[in-house]
């Protein structure tokens, strides 16, 4: 399944990586305070990039388990995204922005943070509506979604500056070059279009069952046995 232990190599890493970070030791929690981001050029199969990757029933790694994935990145040199339907237990936004000494807006104080991922957890993200951009920072993911991961995105939040819609998440999945394929051909996620109503619905229960319905799917109807959905 998806790695835990390194970065998914090739074009991946730009948005994720920068030469300074902000950290908060109290948490060891971090996110980068200016980017190594540049334009990317796509090699090869790209077709889960901006896509949501759905788990089926019957999921080997319980971290997985009824997970929706937004595709950040996906190439020949491998994939990542980011989780965007379940909640690290105990923490919220608000208390994430106390520790970092940042404002925290009325708007997104109780805003939950998501467990984006099993690599980098002490990493944040930020996937947002298109209308925020952060010179060489900001990574455009589709036409209307972009990821940031600078501490420049959660001030402007506090201030009321930030995206329209955004969440935040703690962590990343990654794969190496060839294996989500593999696990898409082993029946182990199916993936759909993407919509900002699903993508930043707030009640993460619902995320799974809906995002199956947009391909015509009754989650009821799946089993852990299930072949070709």
């Amino acid at each position: 399944m998806a790695s835990s232990k390194a970065p998914v190599p090739g074009e991946q890493p730009a948005p994720l990586s920068a030469e300074t970070r902000f950290e908060a030791d109290q948490k060891g929690v971090r996110v980068d305070s200016a980017s190594g981001a540049s334009s990317r050029t796509i090699e090869g199969e790209n077709f889960l990039e901006g896509k949501l990757l759905i788990a089926l029933p019957g999921m080997s790694d319980p971290r997985f388990e009824k997970s929706v994935i937004f595709m950040c990145a996906h190439s020949l040199d491998g994939a990542m995204g980011i989780m965007i339907n379940r909640a690290v237990d105990g923490l919220r936004f608000h208390e994430l922005m106390d520790k970092l000494e940042l404002d925290v807006s009325p708007k997104a104080r109780d805003m939950p943070v998501l467990y984006g991922g099993p690599v980098e957890t002490g990493r944040g993200f930020v996937l947002h509506s298109g209308d925020y951009e952060s010179a060489d920072s900001t990574l455009p993911v589709s036409e209307d979604i972009s990821l940031t991961a600078t501490v420049e995105i959660l001030r402007a939040m506090g201030e009321g500056k930030g995206p329209r819609k955004a969440l935040f998440a703690l962590g990343y999945a990654g794969w190496g070059p060839g294996q989500i394929e593999d696990e898409i051909r082993a029946n182990g996620w199916l993936h759909c279009d993407t919509d900002a109503g699903l993508l930043f619905d707030s009640q993460l229960g619902l995320k799974w069952a809906n995002a199956l319905r947009k391909l015509g799917i009754d989650a009821s109807g799946l089993s852990a046995h299930a072949g070709q959905a």
